[in-house]
C-alpha cells in the first residue's frame, strides 16, 4: 500500500478510505503480503481525475460501478472533456509588467493590476514576479482600447466586474434551459456508453447557440440604447433623419401633432387615408415599424414613441440649469 501510495500521489489513509467505499478493489492476497497491480494504480488516477472535475464520490462510485459491468467510462469522460475543455478557440498570451505599462499608456497603477488579478484578466507566474500569464489577450485588448478612449482603469474593472456578475446569470439560465429540454434525459441514471456519446455531441452542436444569440441581441440592444442617448444628448430630429437614411425605425415627431389615433403609410389608398387628427407618416417609416412590431401594433408603438418623446422635453424644460433662474435664499 506504501508503494501505491508514491505512486499514485494519494495517502495510505485515501486509499484505504477508497477501499472501503469500494471505490477501490481488494488487493490480491499473496501470503501475508498485500499485491497491488497496475490496474489498482489506473483506478486511483480514474478517481483523481473526476474529483478534479467535480465528481463527489457516490458519483464516482456509480460510474465505476457503470465501468466494472461493462458499460465503459469513456463516453463519460469524453462528455466530460466536452463540457470542462475551452469554451473558446483563444488561446492564452504572456505578458510582463512592463509591456503591461506600455499597453495602457505608460500608466504603472497598482490597484488596477491588482483588481485585475482578482478577475483572473491577469495571472501571475510563479517565480516570475514581473511576468503574467493573459486568459484572454482578446479582454485585455478591450481594456486596453477603451483606457486609450480615456476610461480610468479601475473604472474599467469594476464595470467587468458588473458585467461577469450579469453574464453569468445569463449562462445559468441558458443551462438550466437546456437541461430542461434536451439532457434531462441523461442525468436521472448513470449514463450508459452510448448515451454519454449522445450527450457529448448535443453538447457541440449547442455550444456555439449561447454565443450566436448572445451576439445578436447585444447588437440589437446597441443599437437601440445608443440611439436613445443620442436623442439625449444630440438634436432629436438629427438623430431620426441619420436613422432613416441607414433604414433605421423613425419615429412620430412630437412637434407636428398631439396625438396619434391610427398611423398608415403615405401612399395608402382614398379608403385607408388618416382620420382627421390622425398624423401621415413616410411610407419607408411605416414599412419598417410594420417589420418591427406587425401591422397590428404599429398605432399602438407609434402613439407609444410620440408621449415618451413629449414626457421627455416636458421633463427637459422642467430641468433648471446650474445658476439659472435660482434666487438666495
Amino acid at each position: 500500500m506504501e508503494a501505491l501510495a508514491h505512486h499514485s500521489g494519494a495517502t495510505v489513509r485515501t486509499i484505504r478510505a477508497y477501499q472501503d467505499r469500494g471505490l477501490l478493489p481488494k488487493p490480491e492476497r499473496r501470503g501475508r503480503a498485500n499485491v497491488y497491480r497496475d490496474t489498482h494504480l489506473e483506478r486511483l488516477h480514474q478517481i483523481a481525475g473526476l474529483l478534479d472535475r467535480g465528481y463527489t464520490l457516490a458519483s464516482i462510485k456509480e460510474l465505476l460501478d457503470a465501468w466494472d459491468t461493462g458499460r465503459g467510462l469513456g463516453g463519460v469522460l469524453g462528455l466530460v472533456a466536452e463540457v470542462t475543455g475551452p469554451w473558446s478557440d483563444e488561446e492564452a498570451g504572456r505578458i510582463t509588467r512592463a509591456e503591461l505599462g506600455d499597453r495602457f499608456g505608460g500608466t504603472q497603477e497598482d490597484d488596477a493590476v491588482e483588481e485585475a488579478v482578482k478577475l483572473g484578466v491577469l495571472v501571475r507566474v510563479p517565480g516570475a514576479p514581473e511576468e503574467f500569464l493573459v486568459p484572454s489577450p482578446q479582454e485585455l485588448a478591450v481594456a486596453a482600447e477603451l483606457h486609450a478612449a480615456g476610461v480610468p482603469l479601475l473604472a474599467i474593472t469594476g464595470h467587468l466586474r458588473e458585467l461577469r456578475t450579469r453574464v453569468e446569470h445569463i449562462a445559468g439560465r441558458f443551462l438550466d434551459f437546456t437541461t430542461e429540454y434536451v439532457f434531462r434525459q441523461y442525468l436521472d441514471h448513470p449514463p450508459t456508453e452510448e448515451e454519454a456519446a449522445e450527450a457529448a455531441s448535443l453538447v457541440r452542436r449547442l455550444r456555439p447557440l449561447a454565443q450566436q444569440a448572445i451576439d445578436v441581441e447585444l447588437a440589437r440592444a446597441m443599437r437601440t440604447m445608443a440611439t436613445r442617448h443620442l436623442r439625449r444628448h444630440l438634436d432629436a430630429e438629427v438623430v431620426d433623419a441619420g436613422a432613416a437614411d441607414a433604414g433605421a425605425v423613425e419615429t412620430a415627431d412630437a412637434a407636428g401633432a398631439a396625438a396619434v389615433e391610427e398611423a398608415v403609410p403615405a401612399d395608402a389608398p382614398d379608403h385607408s387615408l388618416p382620420r382627421p387628427g390622425s398624423v401621415r407618416l413616410p411610407d419607408r417609416t411605416f414599412r419598417a415599424v410594420e417589420a418591427l412590431v406587425g401591422p397590428e401594433n404599429v398605432a399602438a408603438f407609434v402613439a407609444a414613441a410620440v408621449e415618451r418623446e413629449v414626457q421627455a422635453r416636458t421633463m427637459d424644460a422642467l430641468v433648471i440649469e446650474p445658476g439659472a433662474g435660482q434666487t438666495a435664499g
